[in-house]
């Protein structure tokens, strides 16, 4: 197969350097891709946003599979115009991937399907907003309704905290809209499965660290690592979060004439063994991703094409009884205003193979030289027998890395461990 990947992020890194595995890739290019991916394929300056540049590239290189990485082109369709031409795609419709891009349509799901979530009100008038969080009172969490690339949430454990975010929200930018929740208590994880319309396979859990500081503490990031699986979702806490939340999501949508096709992130609370969900979103998590390509391996692309293909039913992910963990380097000052274009070396040194990857987000190579370009610059990973294992390899990884432009967490896993 001929396989087209959009994204330039550590998913994709870490989803084409899985896909490459499986003997079925007999061709990749990633769109646009980065440093760390050109190392193993083929990179492409596309616009992934406009649905017929992509098409017209697939068709120019005799695409058969076009797998698609990032939100915002789910988000303004480009699924729809390559179905529509034709293409294999990995990837929800517009229509569904409304899960992710809009945080009250959400909502309004969850109370037609009846699943466990958070008490919430939706506005689109600042004021209004205001008077709402001072009845209710904090703790309080407030989300901008549209894409925010997991740094729209502001969980509020005061009331100027609250009211801050949502003058910051509201602030010049017409048309704004906010979902204002109660907050939720317990232990917080990721469960991923993908859905083909009708059936739903379990593809593994995870824990993410949003915080920027030690300890879970500072503002909401992208994601500054994470381990899978994750030890709250038990047996019996997955089956919940599939009986109570994931199929009533799936057949409400199915109802709604907008099947869901791709790969679900639920995000849930977790207290006193009952998960409430915090949030859809319609792509694989990162750095969450980068964790589960090292524990799945090239049968990924196996997975994706049956769920591409409406043949979900027929096939299972196979699990080693292993553990990952993944430790993102970031750009000093993220994620507030960071430096571009400080260099980063050592890496030559590393090890990788089925054990160690570091994966490439925000990086461009120049000169000769691998140079960071964004916020979240580096996603090193270990995979192990088990967590604690895992966190050794990693962190091993992280110290030979040369970059005094950058910074990461020492306490990834620390929850767990």
């Amino acid at each position: 197969m001929n396989i087209l990947i959009l994204g330039s992020g550590g998913r994709e890194h870490a989803l084409a350097w899985a896909i490459q595995q499986n003997p079925k890739c007999d061709r990749l290019i990633v769109a646009p891709g980065n440093a760390g991916i050109a190392q193993m394929c083929e990179c492409a300056a596309i616009e992934i946003m406009d649905g017929d540049a992509v098409a017209g590239f697939a068709a120019d290189h005799a695409v058969d599979f076009v797998i698609i990485g990032p939100e915002a082109p789910l988000a303004v369709g480009v699924a729809d115009r390559l179905r529509d031409a034709g293409f294999l795609v990995f990837g929800p419709s517009q229509a569904a991937a409304k899960l992710e891009a809009s945080k009250a349509f959400t909502k309004e799901i969850c109370d037609a399907a009846n699943a466990p979530t958070a008490g919430y009100a939706h506005f689109t008038d600042g004021d209004a907003a205001l008077d709402y969080v001072r009845e209710q009172g904090a703790p309080i969490v407030v989300k901008a309704d549209g894409l925010a690339a997991g740094k729209g949430v502001t969980v509020a454990m005061t009331l100027p905290e609250a009211e801050a975010a949502i003058l910051d929200m509201f602030d010049d930018n017409a048309g704004a809209e906010v979902v204002i929740e109660e907050f939720m208590d317990g232990e917080e994880a990721s469960f991923f499965v993908l859905c083909d319309g009708t059936s739903i396979l379990p593809v593994g859990t995870a824990q993410d660290h949003k915080r920027v500081g030690e300890g879970d503490t500072g503002p909401n990031t992208g994601g500054m690592g994470a381990y899978s699986p994750a030890p709250v979702m038990t047996d019996a806490v997955t089956q919940k979060a599939l009986d109570e939340i994931i199929k009533p999501t799936m057949d409400e949508m199915a109802k709604r004439g907008t099947p869901f096709e791709g790969v679900l992130f639920v995000g849930l609370m977790i207290k006193d063994g009952q998960p409430r969900l915090v949030e859809y979103n319609v792509r694989f998590g990162d750095p969450e991703c980068q964790c589960l390509m090292m524990r799945l391996g090239g049968q990924i692309l196996d997975l994706l094409q049956a769920c591409a293909e409406h043949r979900l039913a027929d096939i299972n992910a196979i699990w080693a009884d292993d553990h990952a963990l993944t430790v993102v380097m970031a750009a000093n000052g993220y994620p507030g205003s960071y430096e571009k274009g400080s260099v980063i070396s050592g890496l030559d040194g590393l090890t990788e193979d089925s054990q160690h990857m570091t994966f490439h987000a925000g990086t461009t190579e120049k000169d000769g030289k691998i140079t960071a370009t964004g916020g979240r610059v580096l996603a090193v990973t270990a995979r192990a027998d088990t967590l604690k294992e895992a966190h050794a390899k990693a962190y091993e990884m992280t110290k030979k890395i040369d970059w005094p432009g950058g910074f990461y967490r020492t306490d990834i896993g620390w929850r767990a461990l």
